[in-house]
C-alpha cells in the first residue's frame, strides 16, 4: 500500500490507540486478497485472531462508517474471513497423530526395521497437501466419456512430431530394448509420449508428501497408497535417498514412464549399465523399463494389437454380454463372427488391407463418443497386456494408435 494511505492509518493508531506499530504491519502483511487461480489458501496465520483484531480495530476507532479507518478495515474483514473460510481445517491434524500413520509407522519397524521415531518425526514435519486430495477426488460434475476428446489429447501433430525426434535421439537404447524384450520402439515411445511427452512433464509434486496424504486422507483408496508409501521408503534406503526428495505426480508416479514407487521396485532396470537405476534422468533406463514392464506382464513379439470391427448385425444382448466378459482375452473370434461381426477398415487408414480374423482368445473393446457412433475392436493378448500399465482401454487403444502413427510417419521419412 502507498504510505499516503495504508502507513497514515498505522500511525494513527499508534498514536490515538496504542497499538504497536510493528503489530499491525505484521498483521498487514499477512493478509492479502485471494486469488481466482489459488488452489490453496492465501496466507497460513491465525485467521481469528485477525479477524478479531480488524473488527475490534473498527469498534474502537469510533469514527462514522463513511470515516477512513472503518473504509479501511471493512474491506480488510471480508478479505480475512475470505481467506479464513479457505483454511484448511479438516486436515489441521498432523499425520503423525492419526492412529492409522502410527500403525504404519510400527509396521515399517516390524517389517523392514526403519526407525520408528525418525519416521514418525518425517511424518510430523509434513503438511497434506490438499492440492493433491483435489486432484485425485473425482469431478463434482463428471462429463461423459468420449473416445475421441480423450484420443485427440494424445494423437496431435507436437506428441507425433516429438516422438519422432525422442525416437531419433534414442535410436540405440529403443533397438536394443526390441531385441531385448521384443517390444516394438514405437510402443515404448509412444507411452513416454502419452505419459510424460517424452519426459517434459514429470510432475513436480513431493513423492514422500503426495502419497502420505492420499495413504492416510484418501479412504477410498487408502490401502494401496499405504503401500506404495511402503515401497517408496524401501527404495530410497536401497538408493540411499532421502524418502523426501522424490518428485513426481500427484498420484505419486516417478520419472518418465510414471513408475510407482513399487513398479520402479520390480520392473525398472539398469538399462544404461551405470549401476544406477534413475527413471528421472536417465532416458535409457526409462527405455529398458518400459520395455521390461511390458515383457514382465506377458508382451509376445510380433503379435498384433487390436482388430477394429463392425458390429451393425449383433443385437444389442450380444454386444453388452461381450463387453462384460471383461478385459482379458477369452472370447472366441470364430463365435463373434458367426455372430454377426465383421472386420472393418483401420481408422485413420482408409487404403489399408483389412486385418485377418484371429484365431486367439480376444477380448470386445468399445470406445464410447456421445453423440457419435460406437468404435467397436477386438483386444489381442498385447492389447491386454498394455491396461497393465494403465488399466483403460482408452488408455491402450491411445498408446496403440500413436505407436500406428509414429511408425508409419518413421517408415515414410529418411
Amino acid at each position: 500500500m502507498k504510505r499516503s494511505s495504508g502507513y497514515s492509518y498505522i500511525e494513527t493508531l499508534n498514536k490515538r490507540r496504542n497499538y504497536p506499530a510493528p503489530d499491525v504491519l505484521s498483521v498487514f502483511s499477512r493478509v492479502e486478497a485471494p486469488s481466482p487461480f489459488a488452489d490453496v489458501p492465501e496466507f497460513s496465520g491465525n485467521a481469528a485472531d485477525m479477524i478479531f483484531f480488524a473488527l475490534g480495530a473498527i469498534l474502537r476507532a469510533r469514527f462514522s462508517i463513511h470515516s477512513m479507518t472503518a473504509r479501511f478495515f471493512l474491506p480488510l474483514l471480508i478479505l480475512v474471513f475470505m481467506s479464513a473460510a479457505r483454511a484448511e481445517k479438516p486436515h489441521a491434524e498432523k499425520l503423525s497423530a492419526r492412529p492409522e500413520a502410527r500403525a504404519f509407522v510400527e509396521q515399517m519397524q516390524a517389517l523392514h526395521g526403519f526407525d520408528a521415531e525418525e519416521l514418525l518425526k518425517r511424518l510430523d514435519r509434513l503438511t497434506p497437501n490438499d492440492r493433491v486430495l483435489k486432484l485425485i477426488a473425482p469431478p463434482a460434475s463428471p462429463t461423459q466419456r468420449s473416445w475421441r476428446r480423450y484420443r485427440n489429447r494424445f494423437l496431435d501433430a507436437r506428441r507425433i512430431e516429438d516422438g519422432l525426434a525422442f525416437w531419433q535421439e534414442n535410436a540405440v537404447p529403443l533397438a536394443q530394448a526390441r531385441i531385448i524384450y521384443g517390444v516394438p520402439e514405437e510402443i515404448m515411445v509412444a507411452i513416454i509420449g502419452i505419459e510424460t511427452l517424452y519426459g517434459r512433464n514429470t510432475g513436480s509434486f513431493n513423492t514422500f508428501a503426495a502419497l502420505a496424504t492420499l495413504a492416510f486422507l484418501e479412504p477410498r483408496r487408502a490401502e494401496y497408497f499405504l503401500q506404495e508409501l511402503e515401497q517408496l521408503l524401501l527404495l530410497a534406503r536401497e538408493q540411499e535417498r532421502d524418502p523426501e526428495s522424490y518428485t513426481g505426480s500427484y498420484a505419486g508416479a516417478l520419472g518418465l514412464p510414471q513408475f510407482m514407487p513399487g513398479s520402479l521396485r520390480r520392473y525398472a532396470v539398469n538399462f544404461d549399465q551405470d549401476d544406477f537405476i534413475d527413471l528421472s534422468a536417465s532416458t535409457a533406463d526409462a527405455i529398458g523399463s518400459v520395455a521390461h514392464f511390458l515383457a514382465q506382464h506377458g508382451w509376445q513379439e510380433n503379435a498384433p494389437i487390436a482388430l477394429p470391427v463392425e458390429a451393425a448385425q449383433v443385437t444389442p444382448r450380444l454386444l453388452q454380454e461381450w463387453m462384460d466378459a471383461g478385459i482379458r482375452p477369452s472370447l472366441n473370434p470364430t463365435v463373434l463372427f458367426e455372430a454377426g461381426l465383421k472386420p472393418a477398415p483401420v481408422p485413420e487408414m482408409p487404403d489399408a488391407p483389412t486385418p485377418e480374423m484371429p484365431d486367439a482368445p480376444v477380448t470386445f473393446v468399445d470406445l464410447v463418443t456421445p453423440d457419435a457412433p460406437t468404435e467397436y475392436w477386438l483386444g489381442h493378448e498385447n492389447f491386454y497386456v498394455i491396461t497393465r500399465y494403465n488399466r483403460s482401454s482408452f488408455y491402450a487403444m491411445a498408446v496403440h494408435q500413436l505407436a500406428e502413427a509414429l511408425a508409419r510417419r518413421r517408415r515414410h521419412e529418411p
